[in-house]
């Protein structure tokens, strides 16, 4: 039996955090034993924010290592590089043709870049989710792992694939969602969700001290000012990480205690860190590891760009020959008009 066709793609940030892993990575690295899964550093989707050429280079280099150290490989998935296969924008040219511009002015996702960076309202920023679906469609994906947060982008995918289909004949499949089955985490701010930008995250491959100084000065709940005040579990994103880190019985527990002034607030935080700093110390490990094997993540990249090119190309041409684009298309008009 045939498997089903998996893609999905993450922006090069650097080191990955917990948000990262448990909102997506996760699934990635699940799917793999039931799907042919192709996943990608989207290196183009970064350049649609200000960003610095001299520091891009490492930041895509420990992207690429960061998906190595989570347990994929090229034994079980196919890793590469966005911008090594040009299809991939390409065919988001022909998807631009055919997105209806309201709809891409009331993606989320451009509405709130715009909002925050008023200055860098640029065509990239609005024509993203055309390259995020060329990304998915240019391997004809038959599924996709999503976040709540990508629902809208792949509703889109979906939208313009069968706008394809009808204008131009069926080709594309109708890619289905693979939601996460955990929520969105927060950050140690308590205020937005984890992310590297805003520094309240805990990287996945956080040093010891490190960690555990980040997860004594969280922000828990606020209205809990002394030890002996009774507190809020479900408000506190310590709390929440307890929901995922610790055992059943220990998360009852520390719901009851807080709730009663059982336990403070710090005596919570060091319950959770003996749960974190073990389940990070492998991935660290491994991280360290591949920091210094360089040519290992190269390798492991340029193999799947190299099983990816193929695909790629095949879709591309089989979007173009519908569309009565290409030499190929003209020289056999040609022979017909002769």
């Amino acid at each position: 039996m045939t498997k089903k066709r998996v893609f999905s793609g993450i922006r090069p940030t650097g080191e990955f955090h917990l948000g990262n892993y448990f909102g997506a990575l996760r699934t990635w690295v699940d799917l793999v034993e039931n799907y042919e899964c192709i996943y990608s550093v989207v290196d183009y989707h970064a350049i649609t924010t200000p960003f610095d050429p001299k520091e891009m280079p490492l930041t895509i280099f420990n992207s690429m290592a960061s998906l190595l150290a989570i347990g994929l490989s090229p034994e079980n998935c196919s890793l590469m590089l966005q911008s090594d296969v040009p299809e991939h924008t390409e065919l988001a040219w022909v998807l631009s043709c055919i997105a209806p511009l309201g709809q891409m002015e009331r993606m989320t996702q451009f509405k709130e870049k715009s909002q925050q960076s008023p200055e860098n309202i640029n065509l990239g920023l609005l024509s993203y989710p055309a390259l995020m679906a060329s990304d998915i469609i240019v391997y004809r994906a038959q599924a996709v792992p999503v976040g709540d947060d990508q629902v809208q982008h792949l509703e889109l995918t979906r939208d313009l694939t069968r706008k394809f289909n009808n204008q131009y004949g069926e080709f594309f499949p109708d890619p289905e969602p693979i939601l996460s089955k955990t929520p969105r985490l927060m950050g140690l701010d308590g205020k937005s969700k984890m992310s590297k930008s805003l520094g309240n995250h805990i990287s996945l491959f956080e040093q010891p001290d490190v960690l555990q100084k980040k997860v004594l000065t969280a922000v828990t709940d606020e209205n809990r000012k002394r030890r002996s005040d009774p507190g809020n579990p479900d408000i506190c994103n310590i709390f929440a990480l307890h929901n995922i880190f610790s055992s059943a019985e220990e998360v009852e527990t520390v719901n009851r205690e807080c709730r009663t002034a059982g336990i403070g607030c710090v005596d919570c935080k060091k319950m959770l860190l003996t749960h974190v700093e073990p389940f990070i110390a492998p991935f660290r490990d491994r991280y360290t590891e591949l920091q210094n094997k360089p040519a290992e993540v190269h390798e492991a990249f340029q193999e799947g760009a190299k099983r990816c090119r193929p695909i790629a190309r095949e879709t591309v041409d089989g979007v173009k020959q519908r569309m009565g684009l290409g030499s190929h298309a003209v020289s056999q008009q040609s022979v017909t008009a002769s």
